[in-house]
This record gives C-alpha cells, sequence and structure tokens, in this order.
C-alpha cells in the first residue's frame, strides 16, 4: 500500500497559523461558492492537516487534543467555514483509518494526499445484514465538507440486531442533494443526501461507539464523540477570539474622533467581561483536555466525570462565544450589520450554536452527573444513559 506523506505535530500547529493570510482572503469567495475554494483545500492538504488525527501507521500525525485545539482555533481565526470543514473531515477520515478493516485501509489511504471523508454521524440510516456485508438506506443531513471528499462516512442501525455502525462507502454511491441555503457557515457546504439500498462490505464498517482501534495509538481510545468535541471547543474559541480582536481593531481606528467607542466607559466595560469570558472559557477547555489527554495517553480509558467535563467545557465554550458574538454585533454598529469579517462570524457563530453538541439536553444531562444524580450512567455519544440491565 502506498501511504500519503507523514506529518509532524509541530508542523500542524505551524501550518494552521501560516495559513491563516490565504483562508481570510478566500472566506467571501467561499461563502458566496457554498464551498471552500480549491486553494484553500489544497492548501490544507499541502499543509497535511486532513491527516491531524490519521494514525501514524497510515502516514498521520496522530496530533494531541492540545494541539488539535490550537490548530482548529488558529483557522477558526481565519475562516470559520474552513475550519468546520477540516476538523469534520479530519474526524471522519482519522477515526476511518483506526477503526476500519484493512480492506477498507487499503482502498482508502493510497496516493500522495490524505483522503477526504464527510458525512453524518448522527441521525442513522437502516442496514440488513447481506452476505460479506451490510445493505444501507437512509437520508441524512449536514455531510460538511462533502464536496471535497472522495468517501462517505454515515451512521446505520442494523435492523437485526439495533447495532449502530458507521459506514464508509464511495461518495459515487450516494445521490447529493444541494440543498444548502444558510444564514451562516455557507462555505461548509453540509448539504444533504441519500444512499438507497447500497452494498457495503463488513470492512468498510465500524461499530458507532467503539474506542478500540486497530491501528494507531492510545489516542483512538477517545472514539469519535471525543474528537468532535475538541474540534467544537476549538472552533468556538477561535470565532469569539476573532470577533473580540476585530472590534478592538475597529475601535482602535477610530480613537481619538469626539464621541467615539474608545472613550467609552461602558463600551469599555463590555469589552473587558468580553474578555473575561474569553479567557475563562479557553482556560476551561484547555484544563479540562490536558487531564483527558494525559488519562488516554498513559493508556487508560476516561471516566465518566472526565467525560462530563469534556461536554461541559464545549458547552460552556459555545455559549461563552455566542455571547460573545452578541456584545461584538451590539458594539460595532452599523459596522457590524454590513457585509464583511463581524457580520460573516457573527452568522457563522449562530449557525455553530445549533449543533447537537450544545443542545440543551448536553447541559441538563451534564448537571445530573455532576450533582450525583445520575449514579452508574455513562456517556453514549451525547447522551448520559443507565447501565444496561
Amino acid at each position: 500500500m502506498t501511504t500519503t506523506r507523514t506529518v509532524l505535530h509541530g508542523d500542524l500547529v505551524a501550518a494552521a497559523r501560516e495559513l491563516q493570510p490565504l483562508l481570510r482572503d478566500n472566506a467571501a469567495v467561499g461563502e458566496a461558492a457554498g464551498r471552500l475554494t480549491e486553494p484553500v483545500v489544497d492548501a490544507l492538504h499541502d499543509a497535511g492537516l486532513f491527516g491531524m488525527w490519521v494514525p501514524a501507521p497510515l502516514g498521520g500525525a496522530e496530533l494531541d487534543p492540545v494541539s488539535s485545539l490550537e490548530v482548529v482555533q488558529s483557522l477558526a481565526e481565519a475562516d470559520p467555514s474552513a475550519a468546520w470543514v477540516l476538523m469534520a473531515a479530519a474526524l471522519a477520515t482519522g477515526t476511518g483509518g483506526a477503526y476500519l478493516g484493512d480492506e477498507a485501509v487499503a482502498a482508502m489511504f493510497t496516493g500522495s494526499r490524505f483522503p477526504v471523508v464527510a458525512g453524518q454521524g448522527t441521525r442513522p440510516g437502516r442496514a440488513v445484514r447481506d452476505g460479506d456485508g451490510y445493505r444501507l438506506s437512509g437520508s441524512w443531513s449536514f455531510a460538511s465538507g462533502i464536496k471535497h471528499a472522495q468517501w462517505i462516512h454515515t451512521l446505520g442501525i442494523v435492523e437485526e440486531t439495533g447495532e449502530p455502525l458507521i459506514f464508509v462507502l464511495p461518495v459515487e454511491q450516494a445521490e447529493l442533494v444541494d440543498n444548502w441555503d444558510v444564514m451562516g457557515l455557507r462555505a461548509t457546504g453540509s448539504i444533504d443526501y441519500t444512499i438507497e439500498d447500497v452494498h457495503v462490505p463488513a470492512a468498510f464498517t465500524h461499530p458507532g461507539p467503539t474506542e478500540t482501534p486497530l491501528r494507531g495509538g492510545d489516542l483512538f481510545r477517545l472514539g469519535i464523540m471525543h474528537f468532535a468535541l475538541a474540534g467544537h471547543s476549538g472552533w468556538a474559541l477561535g470565532v469569539s477570539r476573532r470577533m473580540l480582536d476585530d472590534l478592538a481593531a475597529l475601535v482602535r481606528a477610530k480613537a481619538g474622533r469626539p464621541g467615539t467607542m474608545a472613550d467609552n466607559p461602558h463600551f469599555q466595560a463590555v469589552y473587558g467581561e468580553a474578555e473575561a469570558r474569553w479567557h475563562a472559557a479557553r482556560a476551561f477547555v484547555h484544563e479540562t483536555w490536558r487531564g483527558a489527554s494525559g488519562t488516554i495517553l498513559s493508556g487508560t480509558p476516561l471516566d465518566v466525570r472526565q467525560k462530563t467535563l469534556l461536554r461541559l467545557a464545549l458547552y460552556n465554550a459555545t455559549w461563552a462565544a455566542e455571547e460573545i458574538s452578541v456584545a461584538v454585533y451590539r458594539a460595532g454598529g452599523t459596522t457590524a450589520l454590513r457585509a464583511g469579517t463581524i457580520q460573516q462570524y457573527f452568522r457563522d457563530m449562530h449557525a455553530g450554536t445549533q449543533h447537537v453538541t450544545s443542545a440543551p439536553g448536553v447541559i441538563e444531562a451534564c448537571g445530573r452527573h455532576l450533582g450525583g444524580l445520575a449514579p452508574g450512567h455513562d456517556w453514549l455519544y451525547m447522551n448520559l444513559v443507565p447501565p444496561k440491565g
């Protein structure tokens, strides 16, 4: 098997920062087109960022969670859609490399570039056993980055057993529905797709909640959901950081004129409070991920409290970022109303709050566990569930 290029941790963190000017320059064009521009996709490939979470035996970085936060934050500071596509594709590509069978990996991980895998890992389709595999049917939404992908990663429930499986199949075997007409995150191209009675070999499937890799190191004991939590946490921090920085630059540019925000004590207090929210959210995210990383990389699984705190840190970061976006939009006045970065980031942030990882049920479940009201429960995706039996 011909493997893709090898990438290193430090290369990826630095590369994400170096790509910021390119991403900023292409953001408006991507929004108008409903997909990332080819220069952006090529640059993400050339930097090896699609291999961020690919197992090392396949040439990937197996990037640790704390460094991953930095990568996604840096990309989101430059273009929220590019960061969103990268984190979604890196998750599906990397976990596919870790959990799929050898036949699938041999087919996917060839050539000079990492494959791009995209799709929907929450709402399930239907699968029935068929010989050496399954026949899969269903309709899914929010396939971020699928316009740049060669493979689809999608959740289905096996009718005979009720088992949730991730199915990976070529994009050509699905019908793409180009219906991404949305308020924010326009350049993610997160369109719908349907699959009708397609045979998927067993090697191209893996259990949805698995935390047991077939290749790669202890990083992959996180399981799919925890990679998603890291990505979304970095994204929320990056979006809100850019909004704060752009507002400060806007106010400084007008300093010295009569009646400007720069001399307004109320604005100064609002800005100070927003900075406090951001730094507190970032500290919580990084603290929880440093602890989780130490646990996983020692070969020990995360306990329920750690899983709860990771979800709580993301929830807090997302809604702190939403509060910051509202404060920035209000302080930005007519500049925020017009086409430009503040308007785009305000829209993108409010699109991001609609994701399942920050839904009301998450904070309720976190409260149940931390309050000692759910003894014996554990997390299944974003749901706190009682023990079986």
